[in-house]
């Protein structure tokens, strides 16, 4: 995650168009307003329009608008998302179910910076930087004739993939801590501590739900919870797992970090850890096997942490 947050602070700062493709429930539309909010349009307003929700009759006077008579009901001239979002961001979500009908007419907004309301004839100059978001695999669409290849070089400009919660099980701690502590604000609860048990529980499901789902769960527990220690209730649904702590390199990190900190009281209690870590690894600092991963740290820290408290693998084996 940390590679996919520099990139959004490097895009943040330009005008370009994105596309974020991720499951449903990675978090496609934080990732959106986090752009916004880093960007220099973050004084202007963010709108979002949800490509599915919408019907694609309605669509099309809902993105660029319409005037007064462009049809049976049209009593009142309308804006649309394109001229209410001018100066700041238009998020279109779930980009992959915009009919082929209106590919061309959002194409062309994106070529020349410019509307017509539907009915009208009048050329409206609209500045809006888009950032679109897809669970579906827009390519293979492409290849299949759904959507429009012209489009989508337009829309990819700057593409951003976030990996489903599986695949970033270190994540998980501070992402179940974070929704707890938001959780009891709202609820008035004080919840204080997660425990180890159930964070482990937590990093071993696969959250086919991802982010979406983990903060539901984490809803649930807080509602049940009668203490200052969260009480996670298990769902039997939710407890196909990942594989295990021996197998899964970064999930033996995250949770190394949760039960041995990296931080001890002294140097040579740290000292000591490191030896004995290194011992058990037979001297091997890197790789899924090796002490770095073990201990919840960069190769790039234990070795200068050994270099500050005089440990060399020599004189460890």
């Amino acid at each position: 995650m940390e590679d996919l947050l520099q990139q959004v602070d490097i895009v943040a700062k330009s005008d370009s168009t994105v596309l974020i493709c991720g499951e449903t429930g990675t978090g496609k539309e934080v990732i959106a307003r986090a752009i916004h909010q880093l960007s220099p349009r973050r004084d202007k307003p963010l709108v979002k329009i949800n490509c599915t929700a919408i019907p694609a009759s309605l669509l099309e006077s809902e993105l660029f608008g319409h005037d007064k008579g462009a049809f049976t009901g049209a009593i009142n001239t309308h804006r649309g998302r394109f001229e209410i979002a001018d100066g700041g961001t238009l998020f279109l979500d779930e980009i992959g179910d915009l009919p082929l009908e209106l590919q061309p007419k959002l194409l062309r907004v994106l070529q020349e910076r410019e509307i017509e309301r539907l009915g009208g004839s009048r050329t409206i100059p609209v500045n809006v930087r888009v950032i679109a978001a897809t669970n579906r695999d827009l390519w293979q669409m492409v290849e299949d004739r759904q959507f429009r290849s012209d489009l989508f070089y337009r829309l990819n400009v700057f593409p951003l993939e976030l990996p489903p919660l599986r695949d970033r099980p270190e994540d998980i701690p501070l992402l179940a801590k974070h929704f707890t502590q938001k959780m009891a604000r709202h609820m008035n609860r004080a919840i204080d501590a997660i425990p180890t048990e159930a964070l482990r529980q937590l990093m071993s499901w696969d959250w086919p739900g991802n982010v979406r789902e983990l903060e539901n769960v984490i809803e649930r527990a807080v509602l049940l919870t009668r203490g200052n220690s969260l009480n996670l209730h298990l769902n039997v649904r939710q407890s196909r797992l990942l594989p295990t702590l021996n197998e899964d390199s970064a999930l033996r990190s995250s949770m190394a970090q949760l039960l041995h900190p990296t931080t001890p009281e002294n140097d040579e209690e740290e000292r000591q850890r490191i030896v004995q870590v290194l011992r058990e690894t037979n001297g091997i600092v890197a790789g899924p096997r090796g002490a770095a991963t073990r201990l919840g740290m960069k190769r790039t820290t234990l070795l200068s942490r050994m270099q500050r408290l005089g440990i060399s693998v020599r004189e460890v084996l």
